[in-house]
């Protein structure tokens, strides 16, 4: 029943089970002077993996461990960092990547921002890899009512992805790095067949990151984030690791 709850196969949990132990999961402590964990950290790993998946509140996610509502806080606040995408440091020689961007509904006001869904929503920058489709770099979440163009460059995927090809939608046009489709004629025209026949493969291509983002979209919390806006930049990084994982296989 792992998979159900956490979008991952038993060894694939087990293998991010082994990422936080390399990063010290076993040796963070409770919080409590002279109290260890009431779960061991395969359990703290899974009950943060269900909680992203199923977006339950700590009175509902706790009594399912056998743990306070206090105590799953506590989990998720140590063992979520834990869990982020590490970050890039050298990428594949003639990578392609493909961004896109995706409003995530929060309550944190510092944060978000009224948009054209209508909810104060947060807007999150996704770039993926155009062959293997796994994540490869995530922006800093940016007001939801901000379009594409100001975002990329102020959420700072734009340097994350300095050095790689870039392909992305219409909206990004304010950046020349980017290549996007061609735009119709301002008279009204029909593009050319040639232009036709780029912007097809261009829209098939783009359609892997929109792939990417309803599966990112798998873990209920990024439908509807209770949490502090400050802490949502880790927690995407988390499910993207955990999307990443479960892609590969």
């Amino acid at each position: 029943m792992i998979h159900p709850f956490t979008g991952l196969q038993p060894a694939q949990l087990r293998r991010l089970v082994r990422v936080v132990a390399r990063r010290g999961g076993d040796a963070i402590a409770d919080g409590r002077p002279g109290r260890p964990w009431a779960l061991d950290l395969s359990d703290r790993v899974l009950l943060v993996a269900v909680y992203w998946r199923t977006n339950l509140t700590m009175r509902q996610i706790g009594p399912l461990f056998e743990v306070s509502h206090s105590a799953a806080h506590r989990v998720i606040d140590t063992v979520g960092p834990l869990l982020a995408l590490a970050p890039v440091h050298r990428r594949p020689k003639g990578q392609v990547a493909i961004v896109d961007g995706t409003l995530i509904p929060t309550r944190g006001h510092r944060l978000a921002a009224q948009s054209k869904n209508y909810r104060y929503s947060a807007n999150l920058q996704v770039a993926i890899d155009a062959n293997t489709r796994l994540v490869i770099g995530l922006g800093d979440p940016q007001p939801g009512n901000r379009n594409g163009t100001i975002v990329y460059r102020s959420s700072g995927i734009n340097e994350q992805l300095a050095g790689c090809e870039v392909m992305a939608d219409g909206a990004y046009r304010g950046n020349p790095e980017v290549i996007i489709p061609y735009r119709k004629p301002r008279d009204g025209s029909e593009l050319p067949p040639w232009k036709q026949d780029y912007n097809s493969g261009h829209r098939k291509i783009r359609a892997r990151v929109e792939h990417a983002l309803a599966r990112l979209k798998t873990y209920k919390i990024l439908r509807d984030y209770r949490r502090a806006g400050s802490t949502l930049a880790v927690t995407a990084a988390g499910i993207a690791h955990l999307h990443n994982i479960a892609l590969a296989g």
